[in-house]
């Protein structure tokens, strides 16, 4: 599959449990499908203390969400849409808003 969102993008959760929350991608794992979406898809990792110094305890940290699962925001539209993309005239390759036609 290929992942058409990025990291630094800002996306809404589609569905979920966290269905309706927006982020920004803090990161992209194309290789498994998935990208790290800030503050969606928190768990509770128990850690066990690993030295007399550290200690051990419950920390909050967020699980990757799979791309299906999250809409990029345009920035005219404001609304999750779909990626496609548009050569310019130099060759660039430019992702734009299905929706509007818009850069992304």
């Amino acid at each position: 599959m290929i992942v058409k969102i990025k990291k630094g993008d800002r996306v809404q959760v589609l569905s979920g449990k966290d269905r309706g929350k927006e982020g920004s991608v803090l990161l992209a794992l194309p290789d498994v499908d998935k990208v790290l979406v800030e503050g969606v898809n928190m768990v509770h990792k128990h850690t066990k203390p690993k030295s007399m110094q550290q200690a051990g305890g419950i920390n909050h940290i967020e699980m990757p969400v799979h791309v299906s699962n999250v809409g990029i925001i345009c920035g005219h539209c404001h609304k999750p849409v779909r990626v496609g993309y548009r050569f310019e005239p130099d060759g660039a390759k430019v992702r734009i808003c299905r929706t509007c036609g818009g850069d992304l």
